[in-house]
């Protein structure tokens, strides 16, 4: 599989997904600052549409310190804000529909955060030290591969999971307002 077919089908087997960060050159903490817009990559993973039924956006990187993994659109899609992932158990198997990003956006007051819930840092994955964010609260870690100046391919690394699941975030500068 190649990175154009990834990025058209948004779909790969697990192996072809290592296969492609493993091809991909390493990202810098420089390069990854910033918001950034992100999709799924369909692998079959556990939490493989939970994302993107939840109304997720994508991630901010503020500086190495301050980032905040978890960007999700309001209702209107007119507003973003950050929520703390401590508070969305990922060992439960949610139904994967529309209906729980209504129910997020009930308990936005109880999920929502101003404060940074994880950092980046160089880690050494799969053979390559590249810009990894580290969640502060839960056993993450998302290792980042370059695949052109505007977009990264990301493979989360969950504590007690047996294969990774992916995702690819697009550099973005759209005029959302971020509620922090």
């Amino acid at each position: 599989m190649t990175i154009s077919e990834l990025l058209t089908k948004r779909k790969a087997s697990t192996a072809d997904g290592l296969a492609i960060f493993d091809q991909l050159g390493p990202v810098t903490l420089d390069f990854m600052l910033g918001r950034w817009r992100g999709f799924e990559i369909a692998t079959g993973h556990p939490i493989e549409g939970l994302l993107d039924c939840s109304g997720w956006y994508g991630k901010l990187f503020e500086d190495e310190e301050h980032v905040h993994p978890l960007l999700i659109y309001s209702l209107n899609k007119k507003q973003l804000y950050a929520i703390n992932p401590l508070l969305i158990p990922l060992g439960i198997n949610f139904p994967k529909i529309g209906l729980l990003r209504i129910a997020l956006a009930l308990l936005k007051p109880i999920l929502k955060t101003r404060k940074a819930k994880a950092r980046i840092r160089m880690i050494e994955c799969r053979g390559k030290v590249t810009g990894t964010m580290v969640y502060d609260e839960k056993g993450i870690f998302d290792h980042f591969a370059k695949i052109d100046e505007h977009t990264m391919f990301g493979m989360m690394d969950l504590k007690g999971s047996e294969k990774p699941y992916f995702f690819v975030l697009e550099h973005d500068t759209a005029p959302y307002r971020l509620q922090l």
